[in-house]
């Protein structure tokens, strides 16, 4: 998600997709964990990289602004290697009230299937959101500083051997006024076992209705 929301049940995702060599990619990185700390030190993703090095950067995300009406997206998903396996489309309705925000996302895969996430995004302190959605286990913490917003979840993946739990880390850059670019990282026991890319757009022209 690459985006914000209690969740109502929404049983698909884009971060969600049949990666149905997961549990053997890890398996063959396993192996290189144990004996190349470099690698290892790569693929955690250790770096001082913080939010708050985007505080001067403008324009500022403000996810009240940016996420609210109608808005398209437009991704890759990337396994461990960076081989780009999926694409998708979707649409998205961006809703506010009292604070807490609502997304209703719809994708369409190359392959034709259609999947569905409904995040919630309630406050909590300033610029700061937890965040929740059917697949998602737990609570995600969202935090926007300047231009930038990343999100941290944990997304309850089914395979055909069953379903997997992957840290994801979104990392979404408002770069205009209408468009958002989000590269989601994501993770098995500290292992890079994908990647999403994804490209946000808004649509301020096209009318909307948010539920009841």
């Amino acid at each position: 998600m690459t985006r914000s929301f209690s969740a109502h049940n929404g049983n698909k995702s884009p971060a969600a997709p049949k990666l149905a060599s997961s549990t053997g990619m890890m398996r063959r990185l396993a192996p290189f964990g144990l004996t190349a700390c470099g690698l290892t030190f790569v693929l955690t993703g250790c770096s001082s990289t913080s939010v708050d090095d985007y505080q001067a950067r403008k324009p500022a995300f403000e996810p009240e602004t940016f996420f609210n009406g109608a808005l398209t997206a437009h991704g890759v998903v990337k396994d461990f290697s960076g081989t780009a396996i999926r694409h998708f489309s979707a649409d998205i309705t961006g809703c506010w009230a009292d604070g807490v925000g609502t997304l209703d996302e719809d994708f369409v895969f190359d392959n034709g299937e259609e999947q569905t996430r409904i995040w919630t995004l309630r406050p909590t302190e300033a610029r700061t959101y937890i965040g929740t959605a059917g697949d998602v286990v737990g609570e995600g913490v969202a935090r926007w500083e300047g231009n930038a917003m990343f999100f941290d979840y944990t997304l309850r993946i089914e395979l055909e051997d069953g379903p997997i739990d992957v840290k994801i880390d979104d990392r979404m850059y408002r770069v205009s006024e209408n468009v958002v670019i989000n590269e989601s990282k994501m993770r098995k026991f500290g292992f890079g076992v994908g990647e999403i890319l994804l490209t946000l757009i808004r649509h301020p022209e096209v009318s909307f209705t948010c539920p009841s």
